[in-house]
């Protein structure tokens, strides 16, 4: 019997084999076993997953004991992971103090961060997970930190719009691309799915309140056909709500809400699913055990009858509402 391997699984298993750090392959792993269809065809392949996750889960916990957790390491969370990479002194800090609420250091000296911090952007009704980063630069890449940049959902470059932005940007493209990265303006969907050196990018000009006339249009115009470059202020706020909606179109995902039989839907916690996921992927999220309980769904939303009955392959949309009946 064929496996019919789905495009999350893919995913998941590129995700394991670029993986840096044995934390990180288990991650993928566990996802790997999560989005396997569950059929004869792969009875083989899931007891291989496992094992292979028993295993893992050993070595981590033992390496973990003698050496202790890998700091560079920071686990998904929300809509999707974001890590802002840059010089010193660009203002990494800045926009993750201003649009979340993590404890990162700011200062007006270099060096201020020396290991990744996570903070929660939240984005209308769910959250991006933005990552401070320790600065780099031609001379020097923290060690660990290759690991943290390779598992990002989306690299966002970060430069000083108000002086040496195209030199600084040239400087992370050369120090990235040196270490195996394509970076590419597109959403995480449209990623050649055979190269796995491609990652989504942004390049966002920092200080923008500060930077001299034609200094960031000169930056669009050298990236211009490769990455979008958004002008945004820390400071000020310019430009924060234009990268918002940029960050939401790269990372590729919809939100969905559920609600059940008789009862209001569920607005607070939508779930979060890939671009082209249908209402089986979403019984999946819900429990791995629904898609085989499920008898079918009812579904709002745009373009469709209110309470329209729809098959299990029905291909979801931002915002839709589904009704899993069983």
């Amino acid at each position: 019997m064929p496996a019919n391997l789905t495009p999350e699984y893919e995913k998941a298993e590129q995700r394991f084999r670029r993986a840096a750090t044995d934390a990180e392959r288990l991650e993928a792993l566990q996802e790997m076993l999560r989005t396997i269809p569950k059929h004869k065809g792969t009875d083989r392949m899931q007891g291989d997953i496992k094992r292979r996750i028993s295993k893992m889960r050993k070595d981590v916990a033992k390496k973990g004991a003698g050496k202790g957790f890998d700091q560079f390491h920071v686990p998904r969370s929300g809509a999707g992971q974001v890590v802002l990479v840059g010089p010193p002194n660009t203002g990494k800090s800045s926009i993750v103090a201003t649009t979340t609420n993590a404890p990162v250091k700011v200062a007006d000296y270099p060096y201020t961060t020396a290991l990744p911090m996570p903070g929660m952007w939240p984005y209308e009704d769910v959250q991006i997970q933005l990552v401070d980063t320790p600065p780099i630069t031609p001379e020097h890449v923290p060690p660990g930190l290759m690991g943290t940049i390779n598992y990002a959902d989306v690299i966002a470059i970060v430069v000083d719009a108000a002086g040496g932005l195209l030199e600084q940007a040239d400087d992370v493209f050369s120090i990235l691309t040196s270490r195996g990265l394509e970076l590419v303006g597109v959403p995480r969907n449209q990623i050649d799915g055979e190269n796995h050196h491609q990652r989504s990018a942004v390049l966002l000009a920092n200080k923008s309140d500060l930077a001299p006339a034609g200094n960031i249009d000169a930056l669009g115009e050298l990236y211009a056909g490769r990455l979008d470059v958004i002008s945004v202020s820390a400071a000020s706020g310019n430009g924060l709500d234009e990268l918002g909606r940029r960050l939401w179109e790269l990372l590729a995902v919809i939100r969905v809400y559920t609600k059940e039989p008789g009862k209001p839907v569920d607005k607070d916690r939508p779930y979060i699913l890939e671009i082209g996921s249908t209402i089986n992927d979403l019984a999946v999220e819900i429990h791995r055990d629904l898609p085989e309980k499920m008898k079918f769904a009812r579904i709002w939303g745009e373009g469709r009858f209110n309470g329209q009955r729809v098959h299990r392959s029905e291909a979801l949309h931002d915002k839709d509402v589904v009704e899993i009946h069983k």
